[in-house]
């Protein structure tokens, strides 16, 4: 890993979201309880629509999917967020930072494409509805899938082996609650810039690309929801809709304001805030917002909940 003057650095130690004695306990308690509701929502979230026949459509199949992705990507990185708000220092091996940076990536990239499979399979839905079995059948969904997680592996393999390059001589405080890329490359002494390049590269492809595909989706969608003769079933949409959307322009304006720009003029401050943003709390708000908001999950975890208590 290094030569000559260079000292071989083995863990790094992540200085978390504050460093204020007085915020540790009280964040620690708040991001616990965050942690503990995405758990429960999203794996609840799999279990219900697997075990519930009338769930098995490729709206749920996506959700659920979703959900996966959510919980997974909230397990890489809460465990060592909390366990810095409770102790002195939060170490991080050089191995175990370099396989949370490269789970984070893939997670997170397939979470940018799920989301636009998802506005894409509503797309169909409500604007093509008769062709919507043929088009979205259990193959073409099964494919989009496997399509969603290998650009998730493939952009994560592609910096990961590029970070691993990397000399990493400087102090070994990272600045931030999760080993990512930017603050990795402010701690190299070797030259960042295919680095920086190639994550701005993977960057705007996956939030420019999913987002253009999201926007034209909900567009189509909100110009046929504008045909709908019956002002209570316009309102009904809209509010679905609006949710919907709300929780994408959060999930991807944080994406953007953290990597669609070069590192010289990033704040890490800033951006770890940012990173709270799609890191935290979108993972804990999907299950809420795309599920408790619907009458078939509301129906489903009630035939669930019956069906124990007619057990017991």
């Amino acid at each position: 890993m290094a030569e000559g003057n260079f000292s071989i650095v083995t863990e790094f130690i992540l200085t978390g979201l504050t460093e204020k004695p007085a915020l540790q306990l009280p964040l620690f308690f708040l991001f616990l309880g965050i942690y503990a509701v995405t758990v429960i929502g999203n794996l609840g979230m799999v279990i219900l629509i697997l075990f519930s026949p009338h769930l098995h459509s490729p709206m749920y199949f996506f959700l659920s999917n979703l959900s996966f992705v959510d919980l997974c990507q909230s397990s890489v990185i809460m465990p060592k967020m909390l366990e810095k708000f409770v102790m002195v220092k939060s170490v991080i091996s050089y191995a175990e930072c370099m396989a949370q940076f490269y789970l984070f990536d893939v997670f997170a990239v397939s979470e940018c494409h799920m989301l636009a499979v998802m506005a894409y399979d509503r797309y169909v839905a409500i604007c093509n509805p008769l062709l919507y079995n043929v088009t979205m059948s259990y193959k073409v969904c099964s494919w989009m899938v496997v399509g969603v997680y290998s650009v998730g592996l493939i952009c994560a393999t592609g910096e990961t082996v590029c970070l691993l390059r990397l000399l990493f001589c400087k102090a070994d405080d990272i600045n931030h609650y999760f080993c990512d890329l930017l603050p990795l490359l402010e701690q190299s002494c070797s030259n960042t810039f295919i680095n920086e390049i190639l994550g701005l590269s993977f960057s705007s492809f996956n939030i420019i690309v999913p987002a253009l595909t999201i926007l034209s989706s909900y567009i189509f969608i909100i110009a046929s929801i504008l045909r709908i003769p019956s002002t209570e079933g316009r309102s009904k949409a809209f509010s679905t809709c609006s949710s919907h959307i709300l929780a994408v322009a959060v999930f991807f304006g944080s994406l953007a304001f953290m990597y669609l720009q070069p590192s010289s003029v990033s704040s890490m401050d800033q951006g770890k805030v940012s990173s709270v943003f799609y890191t935290i709390v979108v993972p804990m708000l999907n299950p809420l917002i795309y599920s408790l908001r619907n009458k078939d999950v509301k129906v489903a975890f009630y035939k669930v909940v019956g069906r124990r208590q007619f057990m017991c």
